[in-house]
């Protein structure tokens, strides 16, 4: 093939350019327009043939650039929305919670009438190797006063308050190593003290301690407040018995204590200002 058109080749571009020349005369000659010309139009068609499909592609190029764009502003407008949604939804989901609490409060007070209440929020939460407290958005001016007990949506015991200032109060959870309140088994009716204690605090448990009959103790007894003394209400669920362990010395058995109240996870509470003592 190389030695055909090194053979050949000068003749096959003389054959070309003969026709080409009699194509543009014939052409001037039935179209009347001068020969030159026509050469000049036969010559560049191929060039303007390529132009035009340049142009096409660039064309196309730039439509896809524009489409690209609206896209990108469209999902930018739709990224917009769905934050929007987002917003809202958050803020439904808050409007509900609040509701439900609300709800829970009214079946409280159906419940406990003997009870005074006032509704605060959680400010501030504070846990430590060996404390674990809570900060609420009332105090003295809302009537509260150190030993008041603080309590959830539903009833159950979160704490006692230790601290009392004019818009603010500290609430030692049922978890705190100082926190000691009578209790009692209520499916025995078997009278107890529920404490923190060092070792279980960590854990989310607390202990009830001074058991005069511990192996009578069976896993899910409900723990409630006593109310002897008349320090606190009666009734206030604590918790539930997890298991049963014996002391470091082999002396004395403790039961471990789940508290029904999720201390560190509550956003509003209700402190007990007042109630009514059952003798």
């Amino acid at each position: 093939m190389k030695r055909f058109f090194s053979k050949y080749g000068i003749w096959l571009l003389a054959g070309v350019a003969i026709i080409v020349v009699v194509l543009c005369i014939i052409s001037a000659v039935s179209s009347g327009t001068p020969f030159l010309r026509n050469a000049a139009g036969v010559i560049a068609s191929p060039f303007r043939a390529a132009g035009s499909a340049v142009s096409d592609w660039v064309s196309d190029i730039t439509d896809r650039f524009d489409s690209v764009e609206d896209l990108q502003q469209e999902n930018e407008a739709l990224r917009k929305q769905v934050a929007d949604l987002e917003r809202q939804l958050r803020g439904a989901q808050k409007d509900i919670e609040e509701n439900q609490r609300l709800r829970n409060l009214l079946d409280l007070q159906s419940q406990r009438r003997d009870l005074q209440k006032v509704s605060a929020r959680v400010a501030e939460r504070s846990v430590s190797n060996w404390a674990s407290t809570i900060t609420l958005n009332k105090g003295t001016s809302a009537g509260v006063a150190i030993g008041n007990c603080a309590i959830d949506q539903y009833g159950n015991l979160v704490g006692v308050v230790t601290e009392a200032g004019m818009n603010w109060c500290t609430v030692a959870t049922i978890l705190d190593t100082t926190s000691a309140i009578g209790a009692t088994v209520f499916r025995t009716e078997q009278v107890a003290v529920a404490q923190g204690r060092l070792d279980l605090m960590s854990q989310g448990y607390l202990s009830l301690t001074y058991l005069e009959d511990p192996d009578n103790l069976i896993s899910g007894d409900l723990i409630v407040t006593s109310g002897l003394g008349g320090y606190y209400p009666s009734g206030l669920v604590i918790g539930a018995v997890k298991e049963l362990r014996t002391d470091v010395g082999g002396l004395t058995q403790y039961a471990v204590v789940t508290p029904k109240a999720n201390v560190m996870s509550l956003t509003q509470v209700f402190l007990v200002t007042g109630f009514d003592v059952v003798e």
